[in-house]
């Protein structure tokens, strides 16, 4: 059975959105990487990820595809999340934000922001090369460039078997 979760798309767009504040002209590969970090690191300290995105396997690491739509702006994210417009822009390769308004980071748990702020300061520091080079790990590579398994991503230790028996049992109908 595979692991899947229902995609906080509220909690994307706050991190996002504070990303950019953050860090204003964020590169790409560097905030998508960061919400890789924050949801492996969130699966592995507290049993759940913190977006539960679906990961693709590319070239330079892990892609989150619901949290790269939404930063490039897909009509159908701002829809489900009743926004005429998202508080950023994607101009070629970075992130620049277009609002005033501090990001509303009420979705995120104090855990969900822990993470995420760890995995944006990690990823900024390092350099394309070094980010693709950390992501390419067992994970990333068992995909084969196809789809992440979640289940591959949790790392070995004496609580991993029933982490993933719950996970099995009850990832779809968790509340992110």
């Amino acid at each position: 059975m595979t692991i899947r979760f229902k995609f906080a798309a509220e909690k994307a767009c706050a991190a996002i959105h504070w990303m950019v504040a953050q860090h204003p002209s964020i590169d790409l590969h560097a905030a998508l990487k960061s919400c890789y970090f924050a949801d492996k690191g969130h699966l592995n300290e507290k049993g759940r990820p913190v977006f539960g995105a679906t990961y693709r396997a590319m070239k330079f690491g892990p892609v989150p595809l619901e949290i790269y739509e939404m930063m490039k702006g897909e009509a159908l994210w701002k829809a489900e999340l009743g926004l005429e417009r998202f508080p950023w822009v994607l101009e070629g390769y970075r992130l620049r934000g277009t609002a005033n308004e501090e990001p509303n980071l009420d979705s995120l748990s104090d855990s969900d922001f822990a993470h995420l702020r760890a995995a944006v300061e990690r990823s900024v520091t390092l350099s394309f090369t070094e980010r693709t080079e950390v992501t390419h790990g067992a994970d990333w590579q068992k995909a084969e460039l196809g789809l992440m398994r979640y289940e591959d991503m949790l790392e070995e230790g004496p609580d991993r078997e029933a982490i993933l028996s719950h996970l099995e049992a009850n990832s779809r109908y968790m509340r992110l």
